[in-house]
């Protein structure tokens, strides 16, 4: 199978330019089902051979590249990263997905040690398939797993099982990837202690390079908020999902994964580079469906179905690539370089904090961090790796973070004392 080559360019150091986008997100919206705990903007199109499938896809398939071309050209260095996110992108065809790579290239170069990456679920590709994805470009799969228990899989909708699980590992082993990561979920209905230890040990066997966990959410809109009340039974209570917080953070590290997310854990060298620049609160460009973008200071999302997308992007084309969105106000770009940074076991920079937003507007969050300070869940560590103290303002370096596990575990308090002392 061939196929044209990216337009690459030259080698990029992990540290990119903020002023311009160097990450693209790309949403393929399409999924066999909708699992009951996902409120993501997805196509559900049942089985693949579907009649018409083909032409639905081709059509998305075009648009994307159409809102790629029609994107003006306001980054000066080639993309570092490149995500297919969904849905579930394994159910693109080989042939398309390098279509929208070769675009991407064209319009804005891809670096030679760019990361790209792409979502897979079990049971939805084979071998040939994985295959010609990497001769594509990809470098790094997230296999969906969520769980390894079956009934814990039916109960969440999936349209995969276990043994659809282990088969996909096979053909992962068979391609050869090299930079595999797992996403696992805990808080499930009906999910012990003991099931999720076993998922994580399970998990550990594999040997990804790279582990995500996350806590279930009850979105408003999903079959399982209609099912199920917050912190009520079969939902595991709020200190047993503390407690699977904990246990992974235990388990993971003592078996070599570092904790550097909220919810990820990885290999050294295989922290998820792409993700790192939401976290970092860095430009990105988005495309598709319900994806979002974040550039010349300005956060915009696409509509969320394909038909008001396909609206969008007549406009979009026929405005020249313009958007009219207004620009966030710096109390809004520290409250969010706050939530995201905050995400990183490492925390935020305080001096590059207080270079972007003054010690003026920093000021007023001393009383609220020295607060949960002296609780143990914010720590300030300085330069060389000691201790500090936020005393009666914020230290002008060093570090500001979360403690782990406690203090993430508790993040959403945090926050929300800092939103409102800022808001």
């Amino acid at each position: 199978m061939q196929f044209s080559p990216v337009v690459r360019g030259p080698d990029l150091p992990e540290a990119v330019a903020e002023c311009s986008p160097t990450a693209a997100y790309v949403h393929i919206p399409f999924c066999r089902r909708r699992c009951f705990y996902c409120d993501f903007p997805i196509s559900v199109v049942g089985n693949r051979a579907t009649a018409g499938f083909e032409n639905v896809v081709e059509r998305y398939v075009e648009a994307l590249c159409r809102e790629i071309r029609a994107t003006p050209l306001t980054n000066a260095r080639p993309l570092a990263s490149v995500f297919f996110g969904g849905g579930t992108p394994s159910l693109l065809p080989v042939a398309q997905l390098a279509r929208i790579l070769e675009v991407l290239g064209e319009r804005f170069a891809i670096a030679t040690n760019a990361e790209i990456a792409m979502e897979i679920d079990p049971g939805t590709f084979n071998v040939e398939q994985l295959r010609g994805y990497r001769t594509a470009g990809v470098n790094r799969f997230s296999l969906g797993v969520q769980a390894f228990q079956n009934e814990l899989l039916e109960l969440c909708g999936r349209s995969h099982c276990g043994q659809d699980i282990m088969a996909s590992i096979e053909i992962v082993r068979q391609v050869g990837i090299t930079n595999l990561s797992l996403d696992l979920i805990s808080g499930l209905p009906h999910q012990t202690l003991v099931q999720w230890n076993a998922s994580l040990q399970q998990a550990i066997a594999i040997a990804p390079q790279h582990l995500s966990c996350y806590d279930l959410v009850l979105e408003p809109t999903t079959v399982f908020a209609r099912r199920y009340q917050p912190q009520c039974p079969p939902l595991p209570s709020d200190e047993t999902a503390a407690q699977m917080y904990r246990h992974a953070q235990q388990v993971l590290g003592a078996a070599g994964y570092e904790h550097y997310e909220i919810g990820n854990y990885a290999r050294a060298g295989y922290q998820c580079r792409h993700n790192r620049v939401y976290w970092e609160n860095r430009p990105y460009f988005g495309f598709g469906v319900g994806a979002a973008s974040y550039t010349n200071g300005q956060r915009f999302t696409r509509p969320c179905t394909r038909t008001s997308y396909y609206a969008w992007l007549d406009a979009y084309e026929a405005a020249g690539g313009t958007i009219d969105v207004l620009p966030n106000t710096p109390t809004e770009e520290l409250l969010e370089t706050l939530m995201l940074g905050l995400r990183l076991v490492e925390g935020i920079d305080l001096t590059a904090l207080a270079a972007r937003f003054g010690s003026k507007l920093l000021g007023a969050l001393a009383p609220c961090l020295r607060r949960y300070e002296g609780a143990g869940w914010v720590e300030v560590v300085a330069i060389d790796g000691s201790s500090s103290e936020v005393g009666d303002r914020l230290p002008a370096a060093g570090r500001l973070r979360l403690s782990d596990p406690e203090g993430l575990l508790c993040s959403n308090t945090v926050l929300a004392a800092l939103f409102e002392i800022l808001s």
